[in-house]
């Protein structure tokens, strides 16, 4: 018996043995090398309007009706405040008493030409009074009209009093309250076209390294629920401003954000020498990353110091190794 047990016990020593080393034989393994990667910086950028126009009132007056708000989506020709004046009220009433005047002279002077044509074709009026009519007739209608064109403009002023919006995009501030005293051209409310863009202010060593058509990439950190997102920068200003060079640029999705809003962008700064390997070969334990190192046929763990992520289409897994690895290293995958 205990020659049996001594048999199975050096059976199950050797099967041990034979299963710790075939992961290390049959393991993948990877051959690290030293690539080059965009160097990107991370710089802070801020949503922008194109474009930031004044909503302004066309007569002078008292604002009655103001139906905005910051914030409110507006569209171009869109009522957003009415301006009344009262004396063009006033005006209006008085010429609509003018026009009633001027309608009864001439309906008078209408009676009085027809009873005078009739007296004329029976030759008891001689054919003068007739012409005196028609000129009397002809003034009562002439001073009707210029009466009437009169009160259109005054009915024009008073439809002026709608202050209406100037393009399609979103109210930013209001200027005035219920109840101001505005003059002409003064504004009411300041719209942000709808078209945003992103500006970035880039310090001005990396001038020469930004040019339009770049990408962008928004840190993810900066959506909620959503993956970072990718721009295009459309225009790099020539002109250095407090030693950091303009740019625009245009992001899918920037018209929910506040105008003004401060997001983290990262932008390419150069090229440079860089360890990617894939992530499955880092294995962290107690806050430490290692990889598995094969080195004169043996295996060891290693500690690295890990990089950011850098994804591309032949490494969806991409992750840069700052330092514990050398060009040649084979790593085994753990």
């Amino acid at each position: 018996m205990q020659c049996m047990a001594r048999y199975l016990g050096l059976l199950a020593a050797f099967a041990a043995i034979g299963s710790s080393g075939t992961p290390a034989t049959a393991a993948e393994t990877l051959v690290v090398t030293r690539q080059s990667i965009a160097d990107e910086k991370a710089v802070f950028a801020t949503v922008e309007s194109i474009s930031v126009v004044p909503a302004r009132g066309r007569i002078g007056g008292t604002v009655a009706q103001l139906k905005v708000r910051e914030g409110d989506r507006v569209a171009a020709g869109q009522a957003i405040a009415t301006i009344g004046d009262e004396k063009l009220v006033l005006q209006m009433k008085s010429l609509d008493a003018q026009i009633e005047a001027l309608q009864a002279q001439a309906n008078q002077a209408q009676l009085d030409f027809t009873r005078t044509e009739g007296l004329v074709e029976r030759g008891i009026l001689p054919r003068i009074k007739l012409d005196e009519q028609r000129t009397a007739l002809n003034v009562a209608e002439n001073g009707l009209r210029a009466k009437t064109a009169e009160r259109a403009v005054i009915n024009e002023q008073l439809n002026q009093g709608q202050v209406l919006a100037p393009a399609d995009g979103r109210v930013l501030k209001r200027l005035i309250t219920i109840g101001s005293v505005v003059l002409a051209g003064d504004p009411i409310v300041t719209v942000a076209q709808q078209n945003f863009k992103l500006r970035l202010r880039v310090p001005e060593r990396h001038a020469r390294l930004l040019k339009a058509g770049d990408k962008i990439r928004i840190d993810g950190a900066e959506f909620v629920g959503e993956a970072a997102k990718l721009g295009v920068i459309d225009l790099v200003y020539p002109q250095i401003e407090e030693g950091r060079v303009i740019a625009d640029a245009s992001v899918e999705g920037l018209g929910e954000y506040f105008v003004g809003d401060r997001l983290r962008v990262w932008i390419s700064g150069g090229a440079r020498p860089a360890f990617v390997i894939p992530s499955s070969y880092v294995t962290t334990r107690f806050g430490v990353d290692y990889v598995r190192l094969q080195k004169d046929g043996e295996t060891i763990d290693v500690p690295v110091q890990r990089g950011r992520v850098l994804p591309t289409p032949a490494l969806p897994d991409g992750l840069e190794i700052l330092s514990g690895i050398s060009a040649g290293d084979q790593l085994v995958r753990p």
